[in-house]
């Protein structure tokens, strides 16, 4: 049997005309802020007092949007008799977020844990050039990083953790006992 001419058209109709009177679902985006999953991915926020310039997350980073230049400088001798140290020093340390895929993987290798997500997300521009931005701004975002989730009471506990407690007691227990022994050598002193 052929179709009715005109049903698809009144098909159509019903499904706008059902649709016009329920009530809308949409956020109103600039005067609602959505609320965020928590950890959510926004921008990526740099902590420069733990960069040490090894340009990992520059090398890593598939779409090369992650600039970094540097210099060195000579550190003096830490004890007389020592030798001079060099290290980097961040000069420039800047993110092409029109260039970035979010993928996290300058978050993942950095050694240091200098990169971290941020869950903001309005840093719209007009103009894609002012997508690059610079250290100052990706420190800015920094504030913005929630504290890493409550570690689970019931897991296992880091061995770097286990180890520091071992070291801690064994440095308390020679302790313990030089003080019992020195005890012990100044009593036999008081009764002379």
């Amino acid at each position: 049997m052929p179709p009715i001419p005109g049903s698809g058209l009144a098909k159509g109709l019903a499904v706008t005309l059902r649709t016009m009177t329920r009530k809308s679902v949409t956020a109103r985006y600039p005067d609602t802020q959505p609320e965020l999953p928590p950890r959510s991915r926004g921008v990526i926020g740099l902590f420069e007092e733990n960069c040490t310039v090894c340009m990992l997350c520059a090398r890593e980073c598939p779409d090369w949007c992650i600039y970094i230049d540097s210099h060195k400088e000579t550190l003096p001798a830490a004890a007389p008799g020592g030798r001079e140290r060099s290290r980097n020093v961040l000069d420039r340390f800047a993110i092409d977020f029109s260039l970035c895929m979010y993928c996290g993987i300058c978050i993942e290798v950095c050694p240091f844990d200098a990169l971290f997500w941020s869950p903001e997300f309005e840093y719209a521009e007009t103009d894609i050039l002012e997508l690059t931005h610079e250290r100052d701004k990706l420190r800015e975002w920094m504030w913005t990083v929630p504290a890493p989730p409550a570690l689970d009471p019931r897991a296992e506990e880091p061995k770097e953790i286990g180890a520091a407690r071992k070291t801690a007691d064994k440095l308390a227990a020679a302790e313990a006992a030089e003080a019992a022994e020195a005890a012990a050598t100044q009593e036999p002193e008081a009764g002379e």
